[in-house]
C-alpha cells in the first residue's frame, strides 16, 4: 500500500514534531490540552503516543498550587498505570505499543488552588482537557521507522519499486545482448526506456478507512474505523454497523 498522512491539529513524529507547528507544542513530543476544544492526535501502530500534558500552555507558564490530575480513558473509567499506560505524578500520560482498542477520547481533570494575596483566601479551580487519539498506520514518523519495523508497509513499497527497477534493467540488458551477440539467430528485441510501470493502489488495511468528515484535514489518511463502523477488507471506506462498539472493527456482528 502507498499512502501519505496528514494531521488535523497535532503533528507527532517519533523523531520529533512534524513539519507543521502548533501552539500546543513548546517541547518536541509534548502535547498540551486546550480548554473546550479536543486535541486530535494520530499515533502509528505499535508505537508510543506523544506525552499528553494535563494542562494548557498558559497554565504551564504560571505557578500552579497543589495540582491534582485525574485521567479517564475511552470507556470513561479512571486510568491506571500498566504495561501500555504510563501516568506520571505531574499529570503526563503516554500510551505505549498503541493498538486499535486504545483509540478514543482521553480526558484529564486538572484541579488546583488559587490564593488571594490580600486575604489568603483559597479557591479550588477545575479545568478539563480532552484528547482524541486515533491509531493510524501512516502517522508522521512512519517513514523513519521502516528500516526497523517488520510490519511497515513502506518495506513492501520499497521492494516493489526495487523489483520494478531490476526487471527493467534485466530487459534492457537482455535486449542489448540479443542485439549484439545473437542478432542472427533470434528475432530482434527492443526495449523502450521507462515503459515498465507500476500502478499505485489506494487502499487501507482491514479495520481502517478514510473519513473526510471526521478527519477533515486528514482526508487521505487511513485511520482506525470508529465505533459504529467496520472494514472487513482493504477498501478505503469504513462501512456502517450500529452493533459495533469498538475501534478498528473488521466485521459486523
Amino acid at each position: 500500500m502507498l499512502a501519505w498522512a496528514l494531521l488535523y491539529a497535532v503533528l507527532w513524529s517519533l523523531a520529533g514534531v512534524g513539519s507543521q507547528r502548533s501552539s500546543l507544542f513548546n517541547i518536541k513530543g509534548f502535547v498540551y490540552g486546550t480548554v473546550g476544544h479536543p486535541v486530535k492526535i494520530y499515533v502509528k501502530l505499535h508505537q508510543a503516543s506523544p506525552v499528553l500534558i494535563c494542562m494548557d500552555i498558559d497554565r504551564a507558564n504560571k505557578e500552579t498550587v497543589d495540582p491534582t490530575y485525574l485521567w479517564t480513558g475511552p470507556n470513561e473509567n479512571t486510568l491506571k498505570g500498566n504495561s501500555q499506560i504510563n501516568i506520571t505524578n505531574t499529570g503526563e500520560l503516554v500510551l505505549k505499543d498503541f493498538l486499535e482498542p486504545l483509540s478514543g477520547l482521553y480526558s484529564c481533570m486538572l484541579s488546583y488552588k488559587t490564593i488571594k494575596a490580600e486575604t489568603q483566601e483559597e479557591t479550588m479551580i477545575k479545568k478539563k482537557y480532552d484528547f482524541l487519539v486515533f491509531v493510524n498506520p501512516f502517522a508522521p514518523g512512519w517513514r523513519s521507522l521502516c528500516n526497523r519495523s517488520a510490519d511497515c508497509e513502506d518495506i513492501t513499497n520499497h521492494n516493489v519499486l526495487k523489483a520494478r527497477d531490476r526487471m527493467e534493467e534485466f530487459f534492457r540488458k537482455q535486449a542489448h545482448i540479443l542485439h549484439h551477440h545473437f542478432n542472427r539467430t533470434v528475432p530482434a528485441m527492443h526495449f523502450v526506456d521507462h515503459s515498465f510501470q507500476v500502478t499505485r493502489i489506494d487502499n487501507c488495511r482491514p479495520g481502517f478507512g478514510k473519513n473526510e468528515g471526521l478527519h477533515s484535514n486528514c482526508a487521505t489518511c487511513c485511520v482506525v474505523c470508529s465505533p459504529g463502523t467496520f472494514s472487513p477488507d482493504v477498501d478505503v471506506t469504513c462501512q456502517i454497523c450500529v452493533s459495533v462498539h469498538i475501534y478498528g472493527a473488521k466485521a459486523c456482528p
